[in-house]
């Protein structure tokens, strides 16, 4: 037997009368054995109306029998609603007594009708089965006394609940509230609300059961209340998913507002297309597996996000960086040797170590294609070449070329970027010159590598690392692409002017080649092939309207620079370039006429000189010596002057001298103190004379061992009244038995002294080796001296031998023969 209760128009509970207690019937009317008819899916409650449809053969027997007796029915709620013909075990114990308000006769066997509750009762036992079950029982009447004060503040906490859940269920028509209102009897209105509250069948059935006016109203309290708080909740939800909605649909609308704005003036698909060109651009930029995976992934999701969108931006600047990057694209590699030759010398005069690395380059590649691009490092001095040698090299490899500035660098995301995450962000610079030169092998060079910063955003030099071995940049991986980028076929050259600054893992990492300075016969074919070429260009002057004659030329590399590169030489001819054109323009020189730039025509367009030999001079009186140092820009020659003076056997040493010339000074005296007789000073000068050893440009600093015999020479020349050879210059560190070791920075000593006019030089007899690097010319040109002690440092730097003069009788002291014996020894300051 089954009576399905229908939702909406069949199934909703309501009050049968406004103010009608549920004591409906008496319960002396009662009968004592009621038909049972059994519910499924709900729980009938006294004081309600149900409209039930009805198709079963029992309970149409049922229906039919209780409206031609009139009689009151039961209505019982099933234990299981899949149960199909219920027995006693399958029904409720507690039901509610009912009359057949409405019959109506929907079809053959479909009956649709309306019952009333009248009163709650107990079921005892079944006394029949067929047709319809029958079943003796025993009416409940409700236990409190209506007029009770707790009853009474119960039934309005129910009221006031059952206000806030209408409320908060706009479905309700409004006559629900005024329904609640209106009933005074505190046990219809528990019955009521838990008739129409949406609980489960169990709670429902449980509310029925209770006897207990104050317990049943409680028990509808806690329902309702946790119905309201399950309603605030879903509002609130579902506020949130409305206002999601309302935003997506205003954007939609929008959208489809702007679509056809388009339309009308004909750019509908724009975007489409510009998406579609830029999946094209991403096919034929040759993606490696990996990066084309992520490349679709990222397209695919820019295709669903709106244009208006900022992750829409971010999402196609990124994949416009990796559409625009050289990932296979390459240029061929020019593998000529003699044309490499040809290019190299035709735009840098010397530098064969150079040249002779880069041409073994592409000997090695032409054999095998696969050989991975070198990682060079230039060092030298300011204005030889270094970075337009990058150039030349990129030319005759037929490379392109890019230039990486690092000086003042102190990021670390400027080498490897900032992560996609940042407002603004953009690969690094590596990344951004590789997209520049457009392939994948040009040369870089990484310009002025030993002035790199670091500060609290991290470390430059260290993200270098990766870039510059071999072993890892075939996957460097930039934070903006997120993703490995082949770097193992470019070709790296930095550059620098110290490799002190540089870290030992990044100098580690570099083949190094140093550039010497240049002689002044290099000069003037670097002047002539290429910077005069240049300068008249640039002024606006004819080749043959300007000549230079070679004497001035020479008095211009003489007499107006003394630098190791060719900077400032450029810059003197670019003063004669625009005194000449100053000539032109003024008419003082004919149009079209030949001007030679003689060497007297050079104090009027260049001033005085501004460097002189200085040697003859300065070594013209004793106690002067030239000694040789190195500097950042290649080196030069420096002077140092002894005087003497009546005093106590103490030395003062000035000049902005650091520790280490100091005790090479101390050295230097403490031997020439041994010495003294062979040298054939009177054993007791040293005793009664104060010596002062000054090294001229106070404000620069000075340090190093390798003026130790410079120092000593200078002393000896003072001590001994022998002048220096004007023609001398000489370096090495000295040692308290005499022996001369070596030192550094041979190669730019030696041509500071070629360019200074020295002839003969004294050096370290073990840096003999080091003349290698010099130039050739610079070799010829001097006189070579190697020394072991300073014995032969003495006899080849004085004018004579100090060792061949005899010494003068010793000189007694102050006050004759009496004071001998009580004169106090000298006093020695170290």
């Amino acid at each position: 037997m089954s009576e399905k209760e229908k939702k909406g128009a069949v199934g909703a509970q309501v009050a049968p009368a406004m103010g009608v207690p549920p004591g409906l019937i008496a319960k002396e009317d009662i009968p004592q054995v009621l038909p049972i008819l059994p519910l499924r899916n709900s729980v009938f409650f006294p004081g309600g109306v149900l409209p039930l449809a009805v198709g079963r053969q029992k309970t149409i027997a049922l229906i039919k029998d209780a409206v031609r007796d009139e009689q009151v029915i039961g209505v019982v709620t099933q234990r299981r609603a899949e149960e199909e013909d219920p027995g006693a075990a399958d029904l409720y114990t507690v039901g509610t007594v009912a009359r057949i308000v409405k019959l109506l006769k929907m079809g053959e066997d479909n009956y649709s009708l309306v019952v009333q509750g009248l009163a709650r009762f107990r079921v005892l036992d079944l006394v029949q089965e067929t047709p319809y079950l029958k079943a003796r029982i025993d009416p409940v009447e409700d236990r409190t006394p209506v007029d009770d004060v707790e009853v009474e503040a119960l039934a309005i906490n129910l009221k006031k609940l059952a206000r806030e859940v209408i409320e908060l269920m706009p479905e309700l028509p409004a006559a629900a509230t005024e329904l609640v209102e209106s009933i005074t009897h505190p046990g219809h209105l528990a019955d009521l609300i838990a008739a129409n509250v949406d609980v489960p069948i169990e709670e429902k059935q449980q509310v029925l059961e209770t006897i207990d006016l104050k317990a049943r109203m409680k028990l509808v309290l806690e329902l309702l209340n946790r119905k309201r708080e399950i309603l605030k909740l879903s509002n609130k939800i579902d506020s949130a998913v409305k206002g999601e909605m309302s935003k997506t649909q205003r954007e939609y609308y929008l959208r489809q507002q702007l679509k056809a704005i388009k339309e009308e003036l004909g750019e509908l698909g724009e975007e489409e297309e510009e998406l579609d060109e830029l999946g094209e651009r991403l096919k034929k930029a040759g993606l490696p597996p990996d990066v084309e995976k992520v490349a679709q992934k990222e397209l695919s999701r820019l295709k669903s996000i709106p244009t208006a969108s900022s992750e829409y931006t971010v999402a196609r600047t990124y994949l416009d960086w990796i559409a625009d990057l050289p990932w296979s694209k390459q240029t061929p590699d020019n593998l000529d040797i003699e044309n490499a030759r040809t290019v190299l010398d035709a735009d840098h005069y010397g530098l064969q170590k150079i040249k002779k690395r880069i041409l073994e380059y592409l000997a090695v590649r032409k054999l095998k294609n696969d050989m991975r691009g070198p990682i060079l490092c230039l060092v030298g001095p300011p204005g030889v070449g270094k970075t337009s040698l990058g150039q030349s090299v990129a030319r005759a490899t037929g490379r392109k070329f890019v230039r990486l500035s690092l000086g003042g660098v102190r990021d670390e995301a400027e080498i490897r970027g900032h992560r996609r995450t940042y407002v603004g962000a953009l690969p690094g610079r590596i990344i951004q010159s590789m997209k520049k030169a457009g392939s994948s092998n040009p040369v870089m060079m990484l310009d002025e590598i030993d002035k790199l910063g670091a500060d609290f955003r991290g470390d430059p030099s260290a993200a270098l690392l990766e870039v510059l071995d071999p072993e890892q940049n075939f996957s460097f991986s930039d934070h903006y692409l997120d993703v490995a980028y082949d770097l193992s076929k470019v070709m790296f050259i930095a550059t620098a002017n110290l490799l002190d600054p540089v870290p030992g893992p990044l100098k580690d990492r570099m083949e190094i080649l140093e550039l010497p300075g240049y002689t002044f016969e290099e000069k003037v074919h670097i002047a002539q092939s290429h910077l005069i070429p240049k300068q008249l260009k640039e002024h606006g002057l004819s080749s043959d309207a300007v000549v230079f004659n070679e004497k001035a030329l020479i008095k211009i590399v003489m007499a107006y620079t003394r630098e190791a590169g060719v900077r400032n030489l450029e810059r003197r001819l670019a003063d004669v370039c625009r005194a000449v054109a100053v000539e032109v323009a003024s008419g003082v020189v004919q149009a079209g006429a030949k001007r030679v730039i003689e060497e007297k025509d050079l104090p009027e367009m260049l001033g005085p000189e501004r460097f002189y030999n200085e040697t003859a001079e300065r070594t013209e009186i004793a106690g002067v010596a030239t000694g040789l140092a190195w500097t950042a820009a290649g080196g030069d020659i420096l002077f140092i002057e002894a005087t003497k003076m009546t005093g106590k056997g103490s030395l003062t040493l000035t000049g902005q001298l650091g520790d280490v010339m100091k005790e090479s000074a101390q050295t230097a005296l403490s031997y020439l103190r041994s010495k003294a007789e062979s040298l054939g000073l009177p054993g007791n000068v040293l005793e009664r004379t104060d010596l002062h050893v000054h090294f001229p440009a106070g404000s620069i600093p000075k340090d190093g061992p390798s003026a130790g015999v410079t120092i000593l020479t200078a002393l000896v020349s003072l001590l001994t009244g022998i002048r220096v050879r004007s023609d001398v210059a000489m370096t090495g560190e000295v040692t308290l038995r005499g022996l001369v070791l070596p030192v550094g920075g041979i190669k730019e000593k030696v041509l500071a002294a070629h360019r200074a006019g020295i002839k003969r030089l004294i050096i370290p007899a073990r840096c003999e080796k080091d003349l290698v690097d010099v130039p050739e010319q610079a070799r010829k040109e001097l006189e070579f001296v190697f020394a072991t002690h300073v014995d032969e440092v003495l006899k080849a730097a004085l004018e004579q031998n100090p060792f061949e003069r005899k010494p003068p009788p010793a000189e007694e002291p102050p006050g004759g023969e009496d004071k001998k014996k009580g004169a106090a020894k000298p006093e020695i300051r170290v």
